[in-house]
């Protein structure tokens, strides 16, 4: 069985290397993107098994990627988790009040991160 295509939507340089890293070790095939918009772009022509998008980026936020995205019917159906160093109690709100489907802070764990994804992919959190 092969494993989930990832968009991954992050502008830090040393974060999209170390997340691609370990993802792509586990089997995943990992998209990349540097901006929002390339996110965006991305998410339709390569009609990804799950986004991982991190909220701070520099054109337009995780935010408003999750709204564009959950209001298409072509794209609505694909988990959105949020990946983003602002842990406060509120900020984890507003990731779900903004559409997203979880959330994973940083710094990131990466013996965890692999079974976060799997768990997301089965949808058990």
């Amino acid at each position: 069985m092969s494993k989930a295509k990832i968009l991954y939507i992050e502008d830090n340089t040393d974060n999209m290397t170390l997340v691609r890293r370990v993802l792509e070790i586990e089997g995943y095939e990992v998209i990349p993107a540097e901006t929002g918009r390339e996110g965006l772009a991305k998410a339709y022509e390569n009609k990804p098994d799950i986004i991982i998008t991190d909220i701070n980026l520099p054109d337009i936020d995780g935010y408003e990627i999750t709204d564009t995205l959950k209001k298409d019917k072509m794209t609505a159906h694909i988990p959105i988790i949020a990946m983003t160093a602002n842990v406060m109690k509120k900020d984890r709100e507003n990731v779900f009040q903004a559409g997203c489907d979880g959330y994973i802070s940083k710094p990131i764990d990466i013996d965890e991160l692999p079974a976060q994804v799997e768990n997301f992919l089965r949808g058990r959190i």
